[in-house]
């Protein structure tokens, strides 16, 4: 197969793990005898310092011109005044945008190995395998915000047909998997929510018979995450309460560093990339987990390439890595670590 996957890099530790991911990708593209030209383009930080815009023109048509998108991450210090007419994270919420990517994907499967880094008991992780399905381009973020004296609006408004496509798509994906579906929101107070719930109950009624339905509140929902995960199969609620609870649900890995993601349309490219932000923090010094994105590579493989054989090699490889014991400084628990590079050539190893 030939494929372009678009590479943005971003800010911070982006540019250390895209790597990581890309030698993963060229080691199976070169395994299974496939050719992906990998080019590099701007976002965020790194973008408004070089042109002044988070997502310049010629980045955002090197995105809609390949197959996928793989991203680092976005932000920082240096860009952190909530005031500023310019911040990388417009660049983020745009490129959703622009593709329609309206779905946002992410996995939580926790290695066994791993369960003693949660700060949850042991026993409530095993057999935690959940997929959290965030809308991803509606809602309070993209909604009208003005400030008027000494007080501030940001509208929050969903359509029937934004919440139908979200609904199909996390209903087929239940379908996949154990069939059941929990649709949260906060119906007791906002009407988007009930909105939300009336949809929700429709298409399952409709078009999903087989998958069972359940409805939380986004309060209770946070509790149960921490309480019962493994309860859980497919979960799909509003931007707002995605983000949150996605972030929430990442405790239950151990480490942000774990976990993957993809943003989807329905059609043209999806973007991958981990669930992590750009930690200005541990920036080159070789400290970042590589993990969350080379499985966000291997998402990428199976959803927008069609390489299920392939995105398992990866996947199977990350769990060798983790079965011998080896470990970044984020999971290590205070025991023996080694860096971003030192990771990815386990995982080439283990290829």
């Amino acid at each position: 197969m030939q494929a372009t996957i678009t590479l943005l890099p971003g800010d911070g530790i982006g540019p250390e793990v895209v790597a990581a991911a890309v030698a993963v990708l060229r080691a199976v593209a070169a395994r299974h005898g496939h050719a992906f030209e990998m080019p590099e383009a701007l976002i965020g930080g790194a973008a408004i310092d070089a042109v002044g815009d988070p997502l310049p023109a010629a980045s955002l048509e090197a995105c809609r011109t390949a197959q996928a998108v793989l991203l680092g991450a976005v932000g920082g210090p240096k860009w952190s005044d909530p005031a500023a007419r310019v911040r990388p994270e417009q660049g983020l919420l745009k490129l959703r945008k622009e593709l329609g990517l309206y779905a946002n994907l992410r996995p939580v499967s926790l290695h066994p190995a791993l369960l003693d880094l949660a700060p949850v008991k042991t026993d409530r992780l095993r057999g935690v395998d959940l997929l959290v399905v965030r809308e991803l381009t509606g809602g309070i973020y993209f909604g009208e915000k003005r400030r008027e004296g000494d007080v501030a609006f940001d509208g929050c408004s969903y359509s029937v047909a934004e919440v139908e496509r979200i609904v199909r798509m996390a209903a087929r994906l239940a379908r996949s998997r154990q069939r059941r579906l929990t649709q949260v929101d906060k119906a007791n107070v906002l009407e988007t929510s009930r909105l939300w719930r009336q949809v929700t109950t429709r298409v399952l009624a409709e078009e999903f018979p087989d998958v069972a339905l359940e409805h939380q509140l986004v309060d209770s929902m946070a509790m149960h995450l921490i309480a019962k995960p493994a309860a859980y199969d497919v979960i799909v609620t509003e931007n707002l309460f995605g983000d949150i609870l996605t972030d929430e649900a990442a405790v239950l890995a151990g480490s942000l560093g774990m976990l993957p993601s993809a943003a989807l349309g329905d059609s043209g490219p999806g973007v991958y990339e981990p669930i992590h932000g750009s930690a200005p923090d541990i920036a080159g010094q070789d400290r970042a987990n590589p993990i969350g994105t080379i499985l966000s590579a291997a998402m990428l493989l199976r959803l927008s390439l069609g390489l299920e054989r392939e995105a398992q090699a990866i996947e199977n490889a990350v769990h060798r890595v983790l079965e011998q014991g080896l470990r970044t400084a984020d999971i290590a628990a205070g025991g023996p670590a080694i860096g971003t590079r030192g990771m990815t050539e386990a995982v080439l190893a283990a290829l």
